[in-house]
C-alpha cells in the first residue's frame, strides 16, 4: 500500500506528464518529434490561426499565441527538456528564475518567416509576386453560398529541408565569388584595352552559397512544386467577377516573402450531368447582374387560347408557378417579370439583424412554337373558322400597309 507522501507524488507526476503533452498535441507531434517537425508544425499553424487571416476570430487568436508559446518552448533544446521533465510549471519557474523569456508572438512570427510580424506588412525581405486565379462556380453556388474547396499547385518551400536545399543542413558560404553571388570578369576589347563587366557567379548561380549534399527532395533548389487545397467560401448572391484575396498564399521561396493569392469566382456553364443532379430548371437560368432569366416553350393553343401552367423548380428547390387563365393570349417574344425570384442582392452583412436579403427579378421570355405540319381535317376547320372571322371582323393587314395594290404578278414589274 503506498504512503499518502508517496501517493501525492505520484499524482504531481502524472499531472506533470498530462501537462506534458499540451505542446505536442497542440502542435499535432509526438513527443520523439525531430526540430524539422517542429518548425512544420509551427510554419502551418501560425499561417492557419494569424489573426490577419482571422479578423475578428478570438479563438484563432489565441491558437496563434499558444502555438507560438508551444514552438518556443520545444524549439529550444534547454526548454523542451525542462517542459518534458516538469511541465508548464517548470517552465513558468524557469522565466521568473531569469532563465528563460516569454516572446511576443508577433515577433516570433517575424523572425521565423521574415518580415514585421503581420501578413502584407513584412518589410525585412522583399515581397514575391502575387498570383491570379480564375476559379469557375455552378450559378447556384451564387445563389445559394456555398463552403467548398479548390486546388492549386505552386511552389513553395520544400519541407525535407526547410529551404536550405541542403540534405544535411550545412550551407557554405561559395568560394568562387566570396558569397557575393556575383564576380568581376575582365574582357579585352583591344590590345591593352579592357572592360570590367559584374556578372553572376557560375560557381553558385548568384547565391553566394553552395551545397555540398543536396537535398534528395528538391535536388539543392529549396522549393518544390506541391498541389495545395484552399478553402473557399462563396458568400450568398456574390457578384460574378468577385475577388477573393489569400494573404502570403501565393508562390513561396526562402529569398522572399511570399505574395497574395488573388481567387477571381467566374460562372460556370452548366452541365446537366454534373451540376443537374435534381433537375432544377434553375441550373439554366441565365444571369445578369441581379436578375435572372429564362426563356419558355408554349404551344400554339397555349399562346392563342390560355389555360395552362407551368411549375419552374428554382436554383434553391422553390417552386415559380408561371399561368395563363383560358382567354388569356401570350405574344410571341412577350417577356413576364417575376418578382423577387432573381438573385440574392450580395451585401457584406448577409441575412442579419442589421440587413435583410432582397431579391432581383426573374424575366421570362416566351417562343411560341408553331406546328410544322397539320392533319388535313384539322387544317380545314381552321381555315374555314378563321375565314369566317376574317370576313367579318378581320383586318386587311395588305389594304392598311399602304403598299402597292394589287399584288405585283409573277413575272411583272413594278413601275414605282
Amino acid at each position: 500500500m503506498l504512503l499518502p507522501s508517496a501517493l501525492f507524488l505520484l499524482l504531481c507526476v502524472l499531472q506533470l506528464a498530462a501537462c506534458a503533452e499540451d505542446f505536442y498535441k497542440l502542435l499535432g507531434i509526438d513527443r520523439q518529434a525531430s526540430e524539422r517537425e517542429i518548425k512544420r508544425a509551427y510554419r502551418t499553424l501560425s499561417k492557419k490561426y494569424h489573426p490577419d487571416k482571422n479578423p475578428g476570430d478570438e479563438s484563432a487568436k489565441q491558437k496563434f499565441v499558444e502555438v507560438a508559446e508551444a514552438y518556443e518552448a520545444l524549439s529550444n533544446p534547454e526548454t523542451r527538456k525542462v517542459y518534458d521533465q516538469y511541465g508548464h510549471d517548470g517552465l513558468k519557474q524557469r522565466q521568473q528564475g531569469g532563465g528563460g523569456q516569454h516572446h511576443d508572438p508577433f515577433d516570433l512570427f517575424s523572425r521565423f518567416f521574415g518580415g514585421g510580424g503581420h501578413f502584407g506588412h513584412q518589410t525585412g525581405q522583399r515581397r514575391g509576386p502575387d498570383v491570379e486565379v480564375r476559379v469557375a462556380v455552378p450559378l447556384k453556388d451564387f445563389y445559394n453560398g456555398h463552403s467548398t474547396e479548390f486546388q492549386l499547385e505552386k511552389q513553395q518551400i520544400c519541407d525535407e529541408c526547410e529551404g536550405s536545399g541542403s540534405a544535411d543542413g550545412k550551407v557554405e558560404t561559395c568560394s568562387v565569388c566570396g558569397g557575393h553571388g556575383i564576380q568581376i570578369k575582365k574582357h579585352m576589347l583591344a590590345p591593352g584595352i579592357y572592360q570590367q563587366v559584374q556578372m553572376q557567379c557560375d560557381a553558385c548561380g548568384g547565391q553566394g552559397k553552395t551545397i555540398k549534399h543536396k537535398c534528395p527532395v528538391c535536388g539543392g533548389s529549396r522549393v518544390v512544386r506541391k498541389v495545395n487545397t484552399f478553402p473557399l467560401n462563396i458568400e450568398r448572391g456574390a457578384p460574378k467577377g468577385q475577388q477573393i484575396k489569400y494573404e502570403n498564399d501565393a508562390d513561396e521561396s526562402p529569398d522572399w516573402v511570399a505574395g497574395d493569392l488573388h481567387v477571381t469566382l467566374v460562372e460556370k456553364e452548366p452541365d446537366l450531368v454534373e451540376d443537374n443532379e435534381l433537375k432544377v430548371d434553375g441550373t439554366f437560368f441565365r444571369r445578369k447582374g441581379d436578375d435572372l432569366y429564362w426563356k419558355e416553350l408554349l404551344s400554339l393553343r397555349e399562346a392563342w387560347m390560355g389555360d395552362w401552367t407551368r411549375n419552374l423548380t428554382h436554383l434553391d428547390g422553390h417552386v415559380v408557378q408561371l399561368s395563363r387563365k383560358r382567354g388569356e393570349t401570350i405574344q410571341p417574344g412577350q417577356v413576364e417579370r417575376v418578382a423577387g425570384e432573381g438573385m440574392p442582392k450580395w451585401h457584406e452583412d448577409g441575412d442579419s439583424v442589421y440587413h435583410k436579403t432582397e431579391f432581383g427579378d426573374l424575366l421570362v421570355e416566351y417562343t411560341v412554337v408553331l406546328p410544322d405540319k397539320m392533319d388535313k381535317t384539322m387544317e380545314k376547320e381552321f381555315w374555314e373558322l378563321w375565314d369566317k372571322w376574317r370576313k367579318k371582323k378581320g383586318v386587311d393587314l395588305q389594304k392598311d400597309s399602304g403598299r402597292p395594290q394589287p399584288p405585283i404578278a409573277p413575272g411583272a414589274k413594278d413601275e414605282l
